[in-house]
């Protein structure tokens, strides 16, 4: 085909495009001006929006705002796009923006974005109980005769020329049975004045509307207003379309509905540290990503998300700019460690981070301090007693013998004799000369670093932040959610902690009484329906830890089996067993060629060691299966198969989950565990030997969590150098 013919077409339905828009302008001044209550500018905006319904729109003019005797509300638009309450404005002087502030003429005119806040947060409140997340529902001031795009705060300030493009530009958020469900609740619960109602469609004669439609439009033109008396569609048919049209997308698109349960947490004010928990799969992370696009709404302040991973913060904070643009900007999303660099660094602190400066450091301390040691009683693993300088001793900020003699050792098994203590003590001193002596930090000296800077500041009325929000808050060490507290202290809706104890990666533990937080009454909320997993995974998972309780960060010992709601039921959890890991690595691979067309962005293969991952990379790669690795995922679909380890795969989720050898990192009991190199034949001790197991069984489980749809499980029967 020639390129002048594809050209010419193109050109001709260019113009048909802009005759079709012209004809759709023409009918909507005619609705517009028969409007006599309107003015002239009124007339103007609303037949730019009149021009939206031929593209699945539906407008509202002139409602009464209910609870008030005689006050109104402009107009009310809901689309493909979202909900947006506008306020229109007739003001002769262009409207100015000067810190934060609208101006015009020379005057202050916040009262009005205060009242359009105010309706917002009415029609916020309308909303919710149809399971809509706030992110979707936003303030628009709309300026007839102005040219102007800008912000003050949340509200969105456009000219009349502005406002309809815009619109359209809107990320699709919302399907056409949802626009029509909202579009008739809204209509109740903000009546029309007499004479105020609108036609939702001005399609010119013979023109069809999805001919207006852009690639991917959530649907076509808005059908009249339902005639059903009582709307019963509105819920039950709005939360299906929801949960329908979730399953059908990837796995990234984060829909703006979500559980009225969950809208609540959203929207609720705590008048100081709050805290969300439950069990794998219950949505505690989209509630505070959610929160976090309110807060950033709802304050002048920046907002902090953080969280232990390094590469889950980038994966947030694309999901954050996807739901809620306006306010991305104003969120920093940092995993701790480099937060608190980032800071140290800002206020002039040196930082000399060196993690291999680090390990080799404590391995010469455990070779003249520890291996010949009553250590090895214990355990002869020298990383456990890493473990144990890193997680209790340093994690929790302790500076004496005394203080260390004393402390409960949360999440460890084994029972310490002072002799042990005065060992580990002996161990930790050597290590700490060996690090200063070669002047460099470790992970938990950044932190302490930190909190000691944070205070400071503190005590001159720094506060960086007007909010913090801790994903996965219980693989934090005590140091670190002391610091994370201290940026905002018990403001109200200040601090905001995210986790679940039985997911807790890493060894050691807390309770939030020692970093001085207290949760009261309801600001202590607990999720318990699964939104995630279909039975079966869940099932399978459960058992994985049925028999393992765990104490979480609030002190409570939960049992490892927790009684979970389900929505969804129908799922597949696929075991492969093969003789040879060379048959196991096979059926791995032809299961991942089978997979559907589509399939490839919304699976990962996740294994629980860096060797392991290395070793399915490049068998991925060689088979021609694309790869992308978790560690350089952020959040943006890629066609390809996700490849990571369990500790990286937290805070995500996947419609397919392969965990190829799954069970061999899991010992089967106490006596198989074994140690490397020289301490090959010596054993760790009964309740060490359980701890590592505990903590390989949870890990587990929160790879097995991550899958929604189907979770394939391979083992290898039959593995050299292996007791079972």
């Amino acid at each position: 085909m020639a390129a002048g013919g594809s050209a010419s077409r193109r050109a001709q339905e260019a113009r048909r495009q802009e005759r079709l828009l012209r004809e759709q302008w023409q009918a909507a001044r005619e609705e517009a001006r028969r409007w006599e209550a309107a003015s002239e500018g009124e007339r103007r905006i609303a037949a730019q929006l009149l021009v939206l319904t031929a593209r699945g729109w539906r407008l509202l003019v002139d409602r009464k705002w209910p609870g008030t005797r005689a006050a109104n509300v402009d107009m009310l638009l809901v689309g493909p796009g979202g909900v947006f309450v506008i306020d229109v404005k007739n003001w002769r002087t262009a409207p100015e923006t000067t810190g934060g502030k609208l101006r015009a003429g020379g005057e202050q005119r916040d009262p009005h974005v205060t009242k359009l806040l105010a309706v917002t947060k009415a029609a916020e409140g309308a909303v919710a109980s149809l399971g809509m997340s706030p992110v979707a529902v936003q303030p628009l001031m709309v300026f007839a005769g102005h040219r102007l795009d800008a912000e003050v705060g949340r509200v969105r300030l456009l000219g009349e020329r502005e406002v309809g493009p815009t619109l359209l530009s809107e990320r699709h958020r919302l399907r056409a049975e949802s626009v029509r469900a909202i579009a008739d609740h809204l209509d109740r619960v903000f009546p029309e004045y007499e004479g105020s109602s609108v036609n939702p469609s001005v399609t010119p004669s013979g023109a069809d509307p999805s001919s207006l439609a852009e690639p991917g439009a959530a649907g076509k033109a808005a059908a009249p207003r339902s005639e059903q008396p009582d709307g019963l569609f509105d819920l039950e048919g709005l939360r299906e379309a929801a949960v329908d049209a979730a399953l059908r997308a990837p796995i990234e698109q984060w829909m703006s509905f979500l559980h009225p349960d969950q809208v609540a947490l959203v929207r609720r004010n705590w008048t100081g540290p709050a805290r969300i928990s439950g069990p794998a799969g219950t949505g505690k992370t989209v509630v505070g990503l959610h929160r976090t696009a309110r807060l950033a709404r709802h304050t002048t302040g920046r907002v902090l998300y953080v969280t232990f991973a390094n590469n889950l913060p980038r994966v947030q904070a694309t999901f954050l700019r996807t739901m809620s643009p306006s306010v991305a900007d104003r969120v920093d999303f940092r995993s701790l460690h480099s937060w608190a660099k980032e800071f140290l660094q800002e206020g002039g602190i040196p930082v000399r981070l060196d993690r291999g400066k680090a390990l080799t450091a404590f391995n010469l301390a455990w070779k003249w301090t520890g291996r010949e040691s009553v250590l090895t009683e214990i355990d002869p693993d020298h990383r456990y007693w890493k473990e144990e300088i890193d997680h209790v001793i340093k994690g929790r900020g302790i500076t004496s013998f005394e203080e260390y003699a004393t402390v409960p050792r949360r999440r460890r098994r084994s029972s310490l004799r002072r002799v042990h203590r005065q060992a580990v003590w002996r161990l930790y001193e050597a290590y700490e000369q060996h690090r200063t002596e070669r002047g460099f930090h470790d992970f938990n000296d950044v932190l302490s670093l930190a909190l000691a800077e944070a205070r400071r500041r503190t005590e001159e009325g720094q506060r960086p932040y007007a909010a913090v929000v801790v994903d996965e808050v219980q693989d934090l060490t005590l140091v670190g959610v002391q610091l994370l507290h201290t940026l905002v202290g018990d403001a109200p809706n200040g601090l905001l902690l995210v986790g679940d104890g039985q997911q807790a990666v890493y060894p050691g533990g807390f309770r939030l009484s020692d970093a001085g937080i207290d949760i009261r009454g309801d600001r202590g909320q607990v999720l318990h329906t699964n939104y995630r997993n279909r039975r079966e995974i869940l099932e399978a998972a459960l058992e994985v830890v049925a028999d393992d309780t765990f104490e979480d960060i609030d002190g409570l010992r939960t049992p490892g089996r927790r009684n979970v709601d389900l929505t969804y039921h129908d799922g597949e959890v696929i075991r492969v067993v093969e003789p040879t890991q060379a048959a196991h690595d096979q059926a791995l691979v032809q299961a991942l060629h089978a997979l559907p067309p589509g399939a490839l962005p919304d699976t990962a293969v996740l294994c629980p060691s860096i060797r392991a991952i290395d070793h399915y990379h490049r068998l991925l790669e060689r088979e021609g299966i694309p790869v992308c690795p978790l560690d350089r995922y952020d959040g943006h679909p890629v066609d390809a198969v996700k490849i990571g380890s369990y500790l990286r795969a937290k805070g995500l989720e996947f419609k397919r989950v392969f965990l190829p050898d799954h069970d061999a990192a899991v010992p089967q009991a106490p006596e198989s565990v074994s140690l490397p190199g020289p301490d090959a034949n010596r054993r760790p001790s009964y309740e060490t030997a359980m701890e590592r197991s505990e903590l390989a069984r949870s890990q587990l489980f929160v790879a097995m969590t991550r899958a929604r749809d189907v979770l394939w499980l391979g083992s290898v029967r039959h593995r050299p150098g292996c007791a079972r």
